[in-house]
């Protein structure tokens, strides 16, 4: 273990060719020799172990944004920076994952109760939505790719139903998403530039517009629920019922599809785990922490210090970056036991895979239903399901964890 490089920058990233063939033996590394470890190309602490990530990211007084960043902080800086002009608005954007308080503390909770609401009450068209689409690759002639045709329609048609857009258009809204994400890539080439532009463009007027709709005639959906908060006194502007609304469809696709990938993934892999999910339906809830825990669909997620700390004898000072790897966290063996081993019936213990604390992910409870709902009737309808090779290919991604292809056959 002493001998093995720790991973740097990119490395802790899907970005990085070598990064699932190395992962593990890197952030186990990591973990043991420097939990607390100065990142150059980052410009950010790295920290991953359990305790400390949870810390970090349970503390409500922690900063999130780059505003509040020193120059050095590279990880967050550089999207600010590398913000085009064509996308940049009075007062930036509104979005509450780039809020601090007091905006965040005001807009996030209507925008929350919104959604819980919604969420609360969509069981059935979730199952709707995936009994149609399994229908359609039930009549497939033969191995199927799994991402493209379950994972990746099924979160952005349901939060379409939800939000009362067109769900026919989810090709669309997925496109538009993938684009959207690119802000997150510092490095991305002019053409992924232009990407990201179009597709931040068109998902503003789109909303604008829905938005506009809703003031003319009310539609039992997620957005008329929100502005009916704005109505009864809620402060919240047009642009930032629009810039959430926006990050409702991308974030709340781009993640699940990991999530739905991952899992399938894993139980295939993992066929004993799975015979005893068919075997006794209560483990589901267990089940898709499990996946969380050992797959999160995020890799990398930061705070800004509010204030100067101490974290394994490392001194963090107020406004420097701090980086949380997730996977190794949750694969921490002082918080859980055997941690490498995938097991849906280990005891509970909060996961770190949707962060914490104020910016804890909003989308967590629909994410959660959307993963019951497929791995229940997936898996009931194809009871043979296995997969049609080997390998799989994972996509080439800052931030995020999932798959590009898991192919499959059905019988």
């Amino acid at each position: 273990m002493t001998g093995t490089p720790l991973p740097e920058g990119l490395q802790l990233t899907q970005l990085d060719p070598e990064y699932h063939a190395k992962r593990d033996e890197r952030l186990t590394a990591l973990r043991e020799q420097c939990p607390v470890k100065r990142d150059a190309m980052f410009g950010a602490f790295v920290v991953s172990r359990y305790d400390d990530a949870r810390g970090i990211l349970t503390d409500r007084s922690m900063w999130r944004t780059a505003a509040k960043a020193e120059a050095d902080a590279a990880i967050i800086k550089l999207r600010e920076q590398n913000e085009p002009p064509e996308l940049r608005q009075e007062g930036g954007i509104r979005n509450i994952i780039f809020m601090e308080n007091p905006d965040h503390a005001r807009v996030r909770p209507p925008l929350q109760k919104a959604l819980y609401a919604r969420v609360a009450k969509c069981k059935s068209a979730v199952e709707d939505i995936v009994g149609r689409i399994l229908d359609k690759l039930a009549r497939a002639p033969g191995p199927v790719d799994l991402m493209a045709e379950l994972a990746i329609p099924v979160p952005v048609m349901v939060i379409a139903r939800l939000l009362g857009v067109d769900e026919r258009r989810y090709h669309e809204f997925r496109e538009w998403s993938e684009g959207l994400i690119l802000s997150l890539n510092a490095m991305r080439s002019p053409e992924q530039t232009q990407e990201y532009i179009e597709a931040a463009l068109a998902m503003r007027d789109f909303f604008a517009e829905e938005v506009a709709r809703r003031r003319q005639t009310k539609r039992d959906d997620l957005i008329n629920d929100i502005l009916e908060a704005q109505d009864s006194g809620t402060q919240l502007s047009d642009a930032e019922i629009r810039d959430n609304v926006v990050g409702f469809l991308v974030a709340g696709n781009l993640t699940t599809t990991d999530l739905i990938g991952n899992g399938v993934y894993l139980f295939l892999k993992h066929p004993n785990e799975l015979a005893k999910l068919k075997a006794d339906p209560k483990l589901m809830g267990p089940a898709i922490e499990e996946v969380l825990r050992y797959e999160p669909p995020v890799d990398i997620t930061v705070r800004v210090a509010s204030r100067d700390i101490e974290l394994q004898g490392c001194p963090i000072k107020q406004t420097q970056a701090i980086i949380t790897s997730l996977p190794a966290s949750n694969r921490d063996p002082r918080a859980y036991a055997d941690p490498d081993t995938f097991d849906i019936t280990r005891e509970a213990k909060p996961h770190v895979s949707f962060g914490g604390g104020a910016h804890i992910c909003i989308g967590a409870p629909l994410a959660r239903l959307e993963a019951q709902v497929v791995f229940q009737m997936l898996f009931d309808r194809f009871p043979n399901l296995k997969l049609a090779e080997e390998s799989v290919t994972w996509k080439p991604t800052v931030f995020f964890h999932g798959l590009q292809r898991l192919n499959v056959t059905l019988t």
